[in-house]
């Protein structure tokens, strides 16, 4: 019972001990083995123009030289062509961005 007690401690003071960046990597990871089965809905103009379905998460971009923080955010889920919140036959899985600057998502083309 004791050496459950002082992994717990010593887990947790690491845990307090980590950067906020590692603390959301921790949690990222445990999202990606927990899974998640989430809906990114883009809008424009306060109009609803795209729709991606079983996002299992948002990642941040990082640059490979430098390693640092980019700004967008990237993921992979089902472009839901007709937006009826179903995965219909012949809608793909594609991989899109979101900037954080200019209002943008960039998508795989669904149809190549």
């Amino acid at each position: 019972m004791t050496k459950i007690v002082l992994m717990s401690v010593t887990a947790l003071l690491l845990l307090t001990g980590c950067t906020q960046e590692s603390q959301n990597k921790f949690g990222r990871a445990v999202q990606n083995w927990t899974g998640t089965n989430g809906v990114l809905d883009v809008y424009s103009g306060g109009k609803l123009v795209n729709r991606f379905l079983k996002v299992d998460k948002l990642s941040t971009g990082v640059g490979r030289q430098d390693n640092q923080p980019r700004a967008y955010r990237y993921g992979y889920g089902y472009y839901d062509a007709n937006m009826n919140m179903i995965v219909d036959e012949g809608e793909k899985k594609v991989y899109f961005e979101i900037g954080d600057y200019n209002n943008y998502v960039f998508y795989e083309n669904p149809q190549g």
